[in-house]
């Protein structure tokens, strides 16, 4: 019985056709994405008055483009150039008496001079006189110290109401267009976001956000080029930030792009789809489709090791022309069956 049943397993192998095998290879895989993605302004701001006062003049509207530096609103408050002319009349009082106080200082200290060289002969000047005439000059010189001061802080004062006085000119902070309008003349803003002026936007350049899926984000690469279509408009960004974090919820990470728009083609606000490429952080797997044998129990590869099959277990990725990536325990240049089947048992001799 024993010396019938290795006849039938020698006669069996005989029988088994010779197995065409093939070469795993490693590859640097690259493949595109379409992701759904944003534009949004360089730079956008909003803005309010620095100080309260009454919107006097509004230099630009909707649509309007601005330069940095350039006057938008110029606004009016009475009150401040009174508050000037009296910081002027106080600093002016204050300096004239500050002279007077000279004066007098020049007028005791003429006297403590002369006091101090007739004391010089016994019995003409007494101590006392002397003591007197040198604290009225220590007094004096007091008094100009205190004047001095006070006129520095008018001065102060009065340069802080000029600067605020600047900040009834609102001007534009960068090179942009206006988006928004929100005062018109007679309408009475001030600090504190209540009463906004306008919204400045920065549109030359704009910043495409893409969301990448966090499965995806290992191959983002800093500058790189990045083609999107947005409408009918077909341009393309340059990845310039990345912001190392996903977002819990869409478990996304959104980087950002900078895209050029001289010409105004593309507006803020524009849903766009970016052709996202995907690079993998290390080299792939590559084999022949029909190398990959599917089960109901497994998917597997089938590797010649010393002459015989041996079933690797794989996961399916993505293909790559005539070849598909795995993920299993292979390795480059490992020789496996081209045409496997689940009829080829594991430990069979491979001819």
């Amino acid at each position: 019985m024993n010396g019938l049943k290795l006849a039938l397993i020698v006669i069996s192998a005989a029988l088994l056709p010779a197995q065409e095998t093939a070469t795993v290879v490693t590859k640097n895989l690259e493949r595109k994405l379409k992701l759904p993605a944003e534009l949004l302004p360089y730079q956008t701001v909003v803005l309010h008055a620095r100080v309260q006062g009454f919107v006097e003049k509004v230099e630009v509207d909707r649509g309007s483009m601005v330069t940095k530096g350039q006057l938008l609103v110029q606004l009016s408050a009475p009150e401040m150039a009174a508050q000037l002319a009296e910081s002027e009349a106080k600093a002016v009082a204050i300096e004239s008496n500050r002279a007077e106080a000279e004066a007098k200082l020049a007028a005791a200290q003429s006297t403590y001079e002369k006091l101090k060289d007739a004391s010089a002969t016994p019995g003409v000047i007494s101590a006392n006189e002397l003591f007197q005439a040198s604290k009225s000059v220590d007094a004096v010189k007091g008094a100009i110290a205190a004047l001095t001061s006070a006129a520095k802080a008018a001065r102060s004062s009065q340069a802080v109401i000029k600067d605020m006085q600047s900040y009834l000119n609102v001007t534009a902070p960068f090179d942009g267009i206006v988006t928004e309008r929100f005062v018109h003349p007679g309408a009475l803003a001030g600090p504190g976001g209540n009463t906004p002026l306008l919204r400045i936007e920065q549109v030359t350049t704009l910043r495409l956000v893409v969301p990448v899926p966090e499965t995806e984000i290992s191959g983002i690469i800093k500058g790189a080029a990045v083609p999107f279509t947005a409408g009918d408009k077909q341009s393309v960004g340059t990845i310039a930030r990345i912001p190392r974090s996903v977002d819990a919820k869409t478990r996304t990470m959104p980087v950002e792009l900078d895209v050029k728009n001289a010409n105004g083609a593309l507006a803020p606000g524009m849903f766009a789809e970016a052709t996202w490429p995907v690079r993998k952080p290390r080299l792939s797997l590559l084999v022949p489709p029909t190398a990959v044998v599917t089960t109901t129990e497994k998917v597997f590869v089938i590797r010649v090791k010393e002459g015989k099959a041996e079933y690797v277990p794989v996961k399916k990725g993505t293909p790559a022309g005539d070849l598909l990536e795995v993920f299993g325990d292979l390795a480059a240049g490992d020789k496996i069956v081209k045409r496997g089947s689940d009829e080829l048992r594991e430990g069979t001799t491979i001819k």
